[in-house]
């Protein structure tokens, strides 16, 4: 995962991507990134300190299907998880006022990225194969950790992910740092965003 490592840079914290275009009028936040990097904690509290609702896509996706994801996975594949995922992206294009968790596989799909751009500040949140490891070595409900090695199968999918969740307009490290201070953090850049007039 030597493209990830070139990212881990204590004493920078956080990166832009590229400049955020004034033309993009965000009046949501999204946060994408891996498994366990702490979207869904990060993203409450950015939503208490924006007055924002709080979206968790894996949440309504179980609410919807009225089971748990490792039962859709189980059940009725991974495609059809992901589809579930691409309808809920789209039907965000026409709300406002959120803070979105996505899940970990959603920026991935190109149609997802480009959709969630158009209408929020896309922040990922991001740490090391490790670390990430450490976080949901004792989780039994992500389904794509079961397999033989799971460590080396969180270092193949952010391999295969890592070129989509840097297109985010944001990186942020979350590695030893407070979930309070990586919230306040993000809502600091979201609000030097360009914004839609209220």
């Amino acid at each position: 995962m030597q493209a990830l490592k070139k990212l881990r840079a204590p004493a920078r914290p956080i990166r832009y991507t590229k400049a955020v275009n004034d033309a993009r009028l965000m009046h949501n936040l999204a946060l994408i990134g891996f498994m366990g990097v702490g979207k869904s904690s990060v993203g409450r509290l950015a939503a208490t300190q924006l007055h924002f609702e709080f979206l968790d896509t894996d949440g309504l996706i179980e609410t919807r299907a009225g089971k748990s994801i490792a039962r859709i996975f189980a059940e009725d594949g991974e495609a059809a998880f992901r589809a579930c995922e691409r309808e809920v992206v789209r039907q965000l294009e026409h709300r406002r006022g959120l803070v979105v968790a996505a899940g970990g596989g959603l920026a991935a799909n190109p149609d997802n990225l480009v959709s969630l751009k158009t209408h929020a500040f896309v922040v990922c949140l991001w740490a090391s194969p490790e670390a990430l490891w450490e976080r949901v070595r004792h989780q039994t409900h992500r389904p794509l950790l079961q397999a033989p090695d799971p460590q080396a199968r969180i270092r193949q999918l952010l391999a295969e992910r890592d070129p989509f969740y840097r297109q985010a307009d944001l990186l942020v490290n979350t590695e030893m740092r407070p979930v309070k201070d990586i919230a306040q953090l993000v809502v600091q850049h979201f609000r030097l965003a360009p914004r839609e007039p209220t």
